[in-house]
């Protein structure tokens, strides 16, 4: 049997600032997830980290752990590997005053 796959895009096109975070996704039926981050202008100001976050109900977030550097340059990815992060799904950032990036988020999962 041939595992179940789909790529989910969560953020298209928006540009971050302040706390930012990507739309939620219900991913409970997956067993891994790998989340890929594109700059898709060059990145203003500096850049914050970006972390995973999970939530019991998609209202409630808290950090998974799992964090990555935010893309600098344009077109410039970050990626972040992903399992045991029950059924809510975002990505987020908190970006200092001044910095802001445009970005494109798609969450890759497999069963």
């Amino acid at each position: 049997m041939l595992p179940e796959n789909i790529t989910a895009i969560v953020t298209r096109n928006e540009r971050w600032s302040g706390n930012a975070a990507s739309e939620p996704y219900e991913a409970g039926w997956a067993r891994e997830a790998v989340v890929f981050v594109r700059a898709l202008k060059a990145p203003q100001g500096e850049q914050p980290r970006l972390r995973a976050e999970i939530s019991p109900d998609g209202m409630r977030w808290i950090p998974e752990g799992t964090e990555a550097a935010m893309p600098v340059e344009r077109d410039g990815v970050a990626a972040l590997r992903l399992a045991h992060f029950g059924n809510w799904l975002r990505i987020a950032a908190d970006f200092p005053p001044g910095s802001e990036a445009t970005l494109l988020v798609t969450i890759h999962l497999k069963a």
